[in-house]
């Protein structure tokens, strides 16, 4: 009888992606996925060290699963991601019931790890200084059938005073522009519409082979891929953005307006103490040259409050940033100290009332942006990628939920004479904005067109895509050469 697993995933995009990894190696290892996740064989934290609490949180967790595994014979858990690769033995000291700890660097291992622990009967940690195998060579049970994560680099070459992330991840490092754009086409070939790029710098991407105009090409590769409807990315660094990338962009079909650019600050003071390499102006320029290309384009953030040394001066630079950038969203965060950063021994530390009375502040402006901006969209129509799970109270409303092409969530009603048979996740559908809110749009009227999908296919029968590993080696662009059988992978039917 094959073993089960649950995963459970901190944190960033980057490690969803990771744990779709884990996911697909260890199905190739014959483990399956359990329908309940308290009572699975195998139990996987893939963690996170840059949100406050990451710590707590674990151990939080560890706790819960303790008399579980008691009760459990030859049940394992296994702890991995940016808090392991940052506590390493320190979390089988604190657990000792953990069977396996791996880093960032050596997600490939979690199969070998777990038999090696069950072998010997004793905890196994393996944290590696540099990266093993780029976790693109690695299998993966995607988590959505219409669309997927497909990394083009891992590890950032910055040295941001608050962020760990370096330091647990590394240096860049590249993928060949080939292997990207096969294993698009991989996914594609799953019924997959829309792929988001990923990077911690997305947009320094060719740094590793020479090239710094790579990630507009990029982009204008994925244009030529056939079924492939949207391509979006995250996250750019101000500081590498180029030109081109505006330009590809513009002049891409499949290529989504909308731009997430992490600001942090709008005070040039506290960019400086942050040592991120770029201004306010710089920033909002860029703004301003993309909406001169894309009008339409919806631009969202990254804000950090209460960094060490802000004053009261400071805050206002980004209130007053925020007010000219019109943000459609932002992720909003109250500066907390991580160990090991050169921020958490900086001087200044804002109290926490402080900080709290400006993030209130913050988040009241920008949801009064928000809503200004998108009730200019009532009236409008919208083409959406019809989601799963992303409205709470679908089930209540009778309405299904979907991300327009600038990324904006709507909740719909799935009705009309448009509507073939039934409308399902991964199909596409066209219909009018008739109410807006701060973080959400709504349409209540009959849709426009409805149009199914592989992907809606896909959806509705409970298959997931099933990739296997890419590792082309090719150094050019454009739309990749048909991959080999061991490159393709496939559904799990």
């Amino acid at each position: 009888m094959s073993r089960t697993y649950h995963i459970r995933t901190f944190g960033c995009q980057m490690n969803v992606h990771d744990s779709e990894r884990l996911a697909g190696q260890l199905e190739s290892a014959g483990y399956v996925a359990a329908e309940d996740g308290s009572a699975a064989d195998l139990v996987v934290l893939n963690t996170c060290a840059v949100r406050e609490n990451a710590d707590n949180k674990l151990y939080g967790h560890l706790g819960h699963l303790r008399p579980r595994k008691k009760d459990r014979p030859g049940m394992q858990i296994a702890v991995g991601g940016c808090l392991a690769q940052k506590d390493r033995g320190e979390i089988v000291r604190r657990a000792p019931w953990v069977d396996v700890v791996f880093g960032t660097h050596n997600i490939g291992s979690l199969p070998t790890l777990l038999e090696r622990a069950r072998h010997n009967a004793e905890a196994q940690v393996e944290i590696l200084e540099s990266l093993e195998t780029f976790p693109s060579t690695l299998p993966a049970r995607r988590e959505s059938a219409y669309s997927g994560w497909v990394s083009v680099s891992v590890g950032c070459n910055n040295t941001c005073t608050f962020c760990i992330v370096p330091s647990l991840r590394g240096k860049e490092r590249d993928r060949r522009p080939g292997e990207v754009l096969a294993e698009v086409e991989a996914l594609v070939a799953e019924g997959v519409l829309e792929v988001t790029l990923l990077g911690q710098n997305v947009n320094s991407y060719g740094v590793e082979f020479g090239d710094r105009l790579a990630f507009g090409k990029l982009l204008r590769s994925c244009g030529s891929i056939d079924g492939l409807e949207r391509v979006r990315f995250t996250s750019p660094h101000p500081a590498a953005f180029t030109d081109d990338v505006i330009d590809a962009m513009a002049e891409t079909p499949n290529v989504c307006h909308q731009l997430h650019m992490p600001l942090q600050s709008g005070s040039d003071r506290v960019l400086k103490d942050m040592r991120r390499s770029y201004r306010s102006s710089r920033f909002l320029s860029i703004l301003d040259k993309v909406r001169a290309a894309m009008p339409d384009a919806a631009i969202t953030t990254d804000i950090i409050v209460g960094f060490p040394g802000e004053t009261e001066e400071d805050f206002e630079a980004t209130l007053e940033v925020v007010r000219q950038a019109r943000f459609s969203s932002a992720f909003t965060f109250q500066y907390s100290k991580r160990p090991g950063t050169p921020a958490a021994e900086m001087e200044g530390q804002v109290p926490k009332e402080v900080v709290q009375e400006r993030y209130d502040r913050l988040v009241a402006l920008q949801d009064d942006i928000a809503w200004q901006e998108n009730k200019k969209l009532v009236g409008r129509k919208v083409e959406l990628l019809v989601a799963a799970g992303e409205g709470r109270k679908d089930a209540e409303t009778h309405r299904m939920s979907g991300r327009a092409r600038d990324g904006r969530l709507v909740h719909f009603t799935p009705d009309g004479s448009a509507v073939d048979r039934e409308v399902r996740a991964g199909d596409v559908v066209e219909t009018t904005v008739t109410y807006a809110a701060p973080h959400h749009l709504v349409a209540d009227g009959d849709l426009l067109s409805h149009r199914r999908t592989r992907a809606g296919d896909n959806a509705e029968a409970g298959l997931r895509p099933t990739t296997n590993g890419v590792s082309l080696g090719l150094p050019s662009f454009g739309a990749p050469p048909p991959a080999p059988a061991a490159a393709q992978g496939g559904c799990s039917l």
